[in-house]
């Protein structure tokens, strides 16, 4: 199992993060680069939570979404043609007294057949910078789309 942890300090607020990851609809791809939009279905979404699947090249997975906390959304993998077990993403976000905000992320990756495993070691070694910058352009898209009142 690979568990990667990543901290960025942002302009947005809580809300417009929070705002962000929950937004389904059209150019999601343009906040998250794995999340190709043909590829994008909700199945369920109600208060606080959904049940989404997405992906890009080849390697998709259904998510539990809850974002019930205001100042967290937890993405559980509950399918995937590569990860499985405790797979899934955690963002946590914590208002600082200047007005931005910390955006910690915890992605775990844990693979469910070969294919899965081999990508786990990569995603755990070489990919880390991959992913990092990653989350760092999607915190500067959600920052730039909080500035266009998006």
């Amino acid at each position: 199992m690979s568990t990667l942890h990543f901290k960025e300090k942002t302009n947005s607020t809580p809300e417009q993060f929070v705002a962000a990851l929950t937004d389904f609809g059209p150019g999601r791809s343009k906040l998250f680069g794995n999340s190709a939009d043909k590829f994008l279905e909700v199945h369920n979404r109600g208060p606080g939570q959904a049940d989404v699947t997405e992906g890009s090249h080849g390697i998709w997975e259904r998510l539990h979404y809850d974002w019930s906390d205001p100042n967290r959304v937890v993405m559980t993998t509950t399918d995937s043609n590569v990860w499985g077990g405790h797979s899934g993403h955690t963002y946590t976000f914590t208002p600082r007294p200047d007005g931005t905000t910390e955006v910690d992320v915890v992605v775990v990756r844990e693979g469910k057949n070969l294919t899965g495993r081999a990508l786990e070691v990569v995603v755990g070694t070489v990919g880390k910078r991959t992913l990092e910058n990653a989350f760092r352009k999607t915190v500067k898209a959600v920052e730039s789309r909080g500035n266009d009142g998006g």
